[in-house]
């Protein structure tokens, strides 16, 4: 089942979840959203426990939509590890949206602990500003 966001709740149910998620970002008055709508609740219960589904409406998040660059609904982007790995603009099909959930699954449940340290600046590398 889809679980809708917000400004307040997508770094929790999103950025620190354990399994992948793809994140629905749609609207209500958007034709190919309620179209793609049953597709993504029936995958979302064949994956439950490896992908999540999170739903996030552009015209109340609109936020969020610009932080993601959604410029056209319905656009999915799958993250793992709370990092953007995956995207799809556009409604294509049953199939598209099936080999998007099973590429997410079979990367299994993400790290948390395991994330990549920033490097560190060397010295030297860093350009000093003329006077």
């Amino acid at each position: 089942m889809a679980i809708a966001a917000t400004d307040r709740t997508f770094a929790r149910h999103v950025l620190q979840s354990k399994n992948p998620v793809i994140v629905d970002f749609w609207a209500p008055w958007c034709g190919p959203c309620k179209a793609i709508s049953p597709i993504l609740e029936a995958l979302s219960a064949s994956y439950q426990g490896r992908v999540e589904v999170v739903k996030v409406n552009v015209d109340d998040q609109q936020r969020l939509a610009s932080q993601f660059n959604v410029r056209s609904i319905p656009t999915l982007i799958a993250f793992h590890g709370g990092h953007p790995v995956d995207h799809m603009v556009g409604f294509r099909g049953r199939e598209g949206l099936e080999a998007m959930f099973a590429k997410l699954a079979e990367r299994g449940p993400a790290s948390m602990s395991k994330q990549t340290p920033r490097p560190a600046a060397r010295p030297g590398r860093l350009k000093r500003a003329r006077r």
